[in-house]
């Protein structure tokens, strides 16, 4: 079993508690009735033609271990917002990142800035859980979930609840799989969800199968402004970063560095 099937499996047993009738009663509740959500797509793609910086709140990675256990999630994010990040991007997974729903509330309460919920979500119910406890936009992994249908309805609902949808592809099949369904936002991951490798030589060139009109993110082997302005030069609108940010002694320089290249067109 590799570390994305293990990962599922906790996740699961998650879902299996969120499912009860008045949990998910109530999260859906609190799900409708909440303020609106801030602009997770506007963030990414800048007239200004400088990449969109998703900056990552994540203490700890099955890959790397631990990374900053002790971070302080709003600092951190007011640090990234004085950097020049457009939105945040917060793990809220507990048993393999070290996160929480409380990292991610932290985060937005002190800045403007939009959260994606970041965290493996395979049921409506997660959805329901996102939008009720403030996030602004969800990722969706297609390695994570087979079916086309259910991809679709968990994009649906999403964005009926005003979240954005940040769609998550590794390979050409999956990008290829992530345009068929006219998934407005598709984020190429550089890194092997399966074995946690990085390749961001193949994350940039499969570019190339996403078409002009959607909003394009690189994610993941993104640490300097070197690798930030290959991937702005390759075309995509937005990066993600998250590793190089929590261990850099000055995430606010570097968030400076990381969003000042220009996004070449496509």
């Amino acid at each position: 079993m590799d570390i994305l099937d293990r990962i599922l499996a906790t996740k699961r047993d998650e879902v299996t508690v969120l499912r009860r009738p008045q949990t998910r009663t109530l999260l859906r509740k609190v799900a409708l009735d909440a303020p609106p959500t801030r602009d997770f797509a506007g963030a990414l793609r800048r007239e200004d033609r400088h990449p969109g910086l998703i900056a990552e709140i994540k203490r700890k990675s099955p890959s790397k271990g631990d990374l900053a256990l002790d971070l302080d999630p709003g600092a951190l994010a007011k640090e990234y917002e004085s950097g020049g990040a457009t939105a945040l991007s917060v793990l809220t997974d507990a048993s393999y990142f070290g996160g929480g729903i409380e990292d991610l509330q932290a985060a937005r309460e002190a800045t403007s800035l939009p959260v994606l919920r970041k965290d493996f979500v395979i049921d409506e119910v997660q959805v329901y859980e996102s939008r009720a406890v403030g996030a602004d936009a969800i990722l969706l992994i297609l390695a994570a979930i087979s079916d086309n249908s259910l991809l679709r309805d968990l994009s649906e609902l999403a964005q009926g609840l005003g979240l954005g949808v940040l769609v998550e592809a590794h390979d050409a099949a999956e990008v290829e799989r992530g345009v068929a369904l006219e998934m407005p936002i598709l984020g190429v991951n550089a890194r092997n969800l399966g074995t946690f490798t990085e390749d961001l030589a193949g994350a940039s060139a499969l570019i190339d199968l996403i078409p002009s009109a959607s909003i394009t993110v690189a994610e993941s082997a993104i640490r300097n402004a070197d690798d930030a302005t290959r991937m702005a030069a390759a075309g995509f609108d937005a990066l993600l970063v998250g590793e190089a940010l929590v261990r850099s002694d000055d995430a606010q320089l570097l968030a400076r560095a990381l969003v000042a290249p220009t996004v070449a067109p496509r």
